[in-house]
């Protein structure tokens, strides 16, 4: 066997066509697309507009079990997916999130696929690609900074600066901003409060940028963000500090889906990145919906496992935005599973079909989470050089018995060609009209009902335990009209729990509420539960310290 070129290597060797060719190939003409360089455009308004008309394609999500250290692959297998589609003669877009700075310099080092199912260009894709993440710390902020400027000036909405709900953000792992004291210094520097930060990925604008249809529904959505509250709790909305109109402006550009490609050409969207853990968890609606109206397949993906990312994207998105997935494909590793039936790291690499079979238990529970909201599923065993044959038919006959299949898949090594039986197997499933989609709660159901209804239909869970003052805050919120709302749930992504060591199925376990946060604009309510944070912190060795300049002015580090 020969040298394995690491992603970067791979993702620079590409062949990659204009961006003008790749949207030709879609029927968008050269007029409506704003390029940056020569390998990625934004995509217009007008033209995206005009498409509203047409039939929409056939929507597949991909999704996994909960994450590891051994990894799963559910962006490589997207964009596999995306290129195995194409392959057979079909016409398929991928539509996947944008990387954040965050877990790109911390942990993951990166997130364009991998392998060789990448989109590209890689290193653009992984930092500062065409700005839509600066665009939304800078609307973010702008708003952080008029709020602090209206109370300064004498504050005519009467905010009650004890009860200001909107904190600062940017797009970087730092653990040391959580929580600040702002406005220090003297009366000149305002009023000082206490405050914090969290990462870009967490803001509600980025949630309002991927949930908005248009640049009016995006101005409207970012005027009813509640910032605060008065003395008498009465809200107090962007709109009545007249912010909504500039943060507008500074997201106009960074509304406009991004198109790219993958290393065989395909077409792909990179729109938008809400992290799963702490946010919805998918790319934009406007990037899938135009995606579903200029193929015939898209194949989008949802954050971390189901029970985080799918739960999302049906409940928050497809709810919010009136889509239909037509197919789910859950990604599974041999190893992954492995790890979740007791294995450790270093002995992943022998075979051990007993704890995969007792590992098989946390797949089981994501195939049946999903067929509960009435979307046939698929399962992608993503291909390691170290799983055994024994190993995977294991991984087949589990999956057979839940009504479902499992296909071996060998994008990563073998691109295109190593994963053409799932998407033939995709497209029978998602033209079968198997699909008969439908969130998991109603909109009118109670919100703390709905929270026990994730938490014990999705995570498996006895019971759910908030103080007093969080069920206030809920019932208060149903009474200003805000009880229709979906949830979002920022639970960590290692477990069906909200302990991350606790791996498998478990179930009977306590989801405890510690915050509530109401994104009015977005639509949907955030509960914080256990011990997650919307501001990560850096491991302890970063990835930043792998990721340089070499000689040649190339970049490496980034996988």
């Amino acid at each position: 066997m020969g040298e394995v070129k690491s992603d970067i290597e791979i993702a620079r060797a590409a062949k990659k066509r204009p961006i003008l060719e790749i949207g030709a190939t879609l029927g968008i003409p050269p007029e409506h697309l704003l390029p940056y360089g020569h390998d990625k455009a934004k995509v217009s308004a007008e033209f995206i507009a005009a498409q509203k008309e047409k039939k929409n394609g056939r929507l597949i999500l991909v999704t996994a079990i909960n994450p590891t250290p051994a990894g799963e692959g559910k962006t490589t297998t997207t964009v596999g997916l995306g290129d195995g589609l194409n392959r057979i003669g079909k016409k398929a877009i991928v539509c996947i999130r944008e990387a954040s700075l965050g877990p790109c310099f911390g942990i993951k080092g990166g997130a364009a696929g991998g392998g060789y199912a990448q989109v590209v260009p890689m290193e653009d894709i992984n930092l500062h690609f065409t700005g839509d993440f600066h665009a939304i710390t800078s609307a973010h902020n702008l708003l952080a900074a008029l709020i602090d400027n209206h109370i300064y000036w004498g504050n005519e909405q009467a905010i009650d600066i004890r009860r200001i709900a909107w904190r600062r953000v940017m797009d970087m792992n730092d653990r040391a901003l959580r929580q600040i004291v702002g406005a220090l210094g003297g009366v000149a520097n305002g009023y000082p409060r206490e405050t914090g930060f969290d990462i870009t990925v967490a803001s509600e604008v980025m949630a309002i940028l991927c949930l908005a249809t248009d640049i009016r529904d995006l101005e409207r959505r970012l005027g009813s963000i509640i910032i605060g509250y008065r003395r008498d709790k009465s809200p107090v909305y962007a709109r009545d500090i007249k912010a909504d109109g500039a943060m507008a402006v500074l997201l106009k550009d960074a509304m406009q889906p991004n198109l790219v490609q993958t290393l065989e050409n395909s077409p792909a969207f990179v729109h938008g990145g809400p992290f799963a853990n702490i946010a919805h968890g998918c790319n934009s609606v406007v990037a899938t919906a135009t995606a579903l109206k200029l193929a015939d397949y898209v194949v989008t993906e949802a954050g971390f496992g189901a029970d985080l990312g799918a739960e999302k994207f049906f409940d928050i998105k497809c709810r919010k935005a009136g889509l239909k997935p037509d197919a789910a494909v859950i990604v599974a590793t041999v190893r992954a599973i492995k790890m979740n039936g007791g294995v450790k790291r270093e002995d992943l690499g022998r075979e051990n079909v007993e704890a995969l079979r007792r590992g098989c238990a946390n797949l089981g529970r994501h195939v049946q989470n999903v067929k509960k909201f009435g979307v046939p599923a698929l399962v992608a065993i993503n291909h390691f050089t170290t799983d055994t044959e024994a190993e995977v038919q294991a991984i087949k006959d589990y999956v057979r018995t839940l009504g479902s299949e499992a296909v071996l898949c060998k994008h990563w090594a073998e691109g295109s060609a190593g994963i053409e039986e799932l998407a033939y197997k995709v497209v029978d499933l998602a033209n079968a009209g198997h699909s008969q989609f439908s969130p998991l709660y109603p909109d009118d159901m109670p919100l703390f009902q709905k929270i026990e209804t994730i938490a014990k239909d999705i995570y498996h869970a006895s019971e759910v335990i908030a103080d007093k003052v969080v069920r206030d805050q809920l019932r208060t919120w149903e009474d200003h009209g805000y009880g229709h709302l979906p949830i979002c749930m920022a639970k960590t992504q290692y477990s069906f729990s909200t302990d991350p060591n606790l791996r498998g199925a478990p179930s009977g376990h306590t989801v405890p509420i510690r915050e509530v946060r109401l994104a009015a604009g977005a639509g949907f309510v955030v509960v914080i539960t256990g011990e997650i944070m919307t501001m990560p912190g850096l491991p302890k060795v970063p990835s930043s310290e792998r990721i340089r300049l070499n000689e040649a002015g190339y970049i490496e580090g980034l996988f």
